[in-house]
C-alpha cells in the first residue's frame, strides 16, 4: 500500500525513491510486524486465556510438560495477523508470487486454527482427524503449486544444490513433487513444535535463509552470478519473508521458556507451509533438506520409531519426535532449544556456502 501511494510522490521529491527498494521495505516490514505482535499479545493472551483456548497436553507426553497445562494456544493468529498488517504496508499487491505464498498462509492457517479451536473446545489433543488434516493440505497447496506453473515465468525445471545447471524439467510432474514439499514441510514443522521456542526459532532461521535465496534470485545480475535461477518476481518475497520474521520474533519474545502462549497448529502448520511453498517458489526445494535439517530429523524420527515399533515391538528412541528423546536422556528443555537452534544454524551457513559451491 506504501509503495503504491508513495513512490509516484518521488516525482516531486526523491526521498520518496526510498520505496523502490526492497530490502528498505522489508526492514519495515519487519518492524511493523515485532511491534504489532509485540503490543498486540499483551490484549490477546489474557483474552485467550479468559475464552479458555489452552492447550490440551497429551497423555503419553514427557512428565515435566504436565505442568504446562492451561498455557494459551493459538499463537499463530498472532503470527498471520502481525504478517498480513505489515504485508498490507509495506508489500506490493501487484505481485503474483505474493499471492500464491499468503495462498498457502490462510488455508493452513485457517486449518490450524479449526484444530486448535476443537482441541481447545474438546479438551481432546487429536483435533482434526489425520486424513481430514491431510486432504486440505494436499488440496491448497496443489492449487497454489497449480497457479504457480500456470505463471509463464515459473520454470519447472529440477536444481540441486551444488550444481550450475538444471537436472531436467519435470513438466506438470511438478505440480505433485510441489505438493509434496509443501505439505512435508508443513507436517515436519509441526511435529517440531513441542517445546517452548523450538519450533519459531529453527523457522526463523530457514525463513531468514530463504529470503537470501529469494533477493537473490529476484536480482538478474545477483542470480547470474551466483548461476542460481532467476525470477523477477521472488524478489518481492523478501518483505513477505521479513514480515513474517519479524512477526515471528514478537511471538517468540513470549513463546521463550516458559512459554506464556504455545502457536499451536495455527501457526505451526501455517509456518511449515509457507517454508515449503518458498522452497518452490525459488527453485530451491532439495536445499529444504540441509537447511531444514532439524525438521527433517524430527520428521524422520517419527517415521522410523512407528516402523521399527511396528516391526518388532521396541523403540529406536526413548520417545518421538526427537526433542523428546533428548529430554528423556536428562537434557534440559532449554538446552534442547538452544543446541537445536546452533545445529540450524550451522545447516543454514552450510546451505549458504552451496550458492559460491556451484
Amino acid at each position: 500500500m506504501l509503495y503504491a501511494l508513495l513512490t509516484p510522490l518521488a516525482e516531486f521529491w526523491s526521498a520518496f525513491n526510498v520505496f523502490h527498494y526492497i530490502t528498505f521495505r522489508a526492514a519495515g516490514a519487519a518492524i511493523t510486524s515485532l511491534v504489532f505482535v509485540w503490543m498486540l499479545a499483551r490484549v490477546v493472551i489474557p483474552w485467550l486465556r479468559r475464552m479458555q483456548f489452552e492447550q490440551v497436553i497429551r497423555d503419553d507426553g514427557p512428565e515435566s510438560h504436565k505442568s504446562k497445562q492451561g498455557t494459551p494456544t493459538m499463537g499463530g493468529l498472532l503470527i498471520l495477523g502481525g504478517t498480513l498488517i505489515s504485508v498490507l504496508f509495506w508489500g506490493r499487491l501487484d505481485h503474483r508470487f505474493n499471492y500464491y505464498l499468503l495462498g498457502i498462509l490462510l488455508s493452513y492457517g485457517l486449518l490450524g486454527f479449526v484444530d486448535d479451536w476443537i482441541n481447545a473446545r474438546q479438551r481432546d489433543s487429536r483435533g482434526v482427524s489425520p486424513k481430514g488434516k491431510l486432504f486440505v493440505q494436499f488440496a491448497a497447496a496443489g492449487a497454489m503449486s497449480g497457479f504457480l506453473l500456470l505463471d509463464p515465468a515459473y520454470s519447472t525445471s529440477l536444481y540441486v544444490p551444488f550444481l550450475k545447471h538444471p537436472l531436467f524439467d519435470l513438466g506438470w510432474l511438478y505440480l505433485p513433487f510441489a505438493t509434496l514439499v509443501i505439505v512435508g514441510a508443513s507436517n515436519a514443522v509441526n511435529l517440531t513444535d513441542g517445546l517452548d521456542g523450538l519450533a519459531i526459532g529453527v523457522s526463523l532461521i530457514v525463513l531468514a535463509t530463504y529470503g537470501i535465496f529469494a533477493y537473490a534470485s529476484g536480482h538478474v545480475e545477483i542470480a547470474d552470478y551466483l548461476r542460481i535461477p532467476f525470477s523477477p518476481q521472488s524478489g518481492e518475497l523478501t518483505v513477505v519473508i521479513a514480515a513474517l520474521i519479524g512477526a515471528g520474533m514478537g511471538f517468540l519474545w513470549y513463546n521463550a521458556y516458559p512459554a506464556d502462549i504455545f502457536m499451536g497448529d495455527t501457526g505451526a502448520l501455517t509456518l511449515g507451509g509457507v517454508i515449503g511453498m518458498l522452497a518452490v517458489m525459488v527453485k530451491q526445494e532439495f536445499l529444504l533438506v540441509l537447511v531444514g535439517g532439524v525438521f527433517v530429523a524430527e520428521a524422520l524420527s517419527v517415521m522410523i520409531q512407528v516402523a521399527w515399533f511396528k516391526r518388532t515391538g521396541r523403540r529406536v528412541f526413548r520417545m518421538a519426535p526427537l526433542h523428546h528423546h533428548f529430554e528423556l536422556i536428562g537434557w534440559p528443555e532449554t538446552k534442547v532449544v538452544v543446541r537445536f537452534w546452533i545445529i540450524s544454524i550451522v545447516l543454514a551457513i552450510a546451505g549458504l556456502a552451496t550458492l559460491k559451491l556451484r
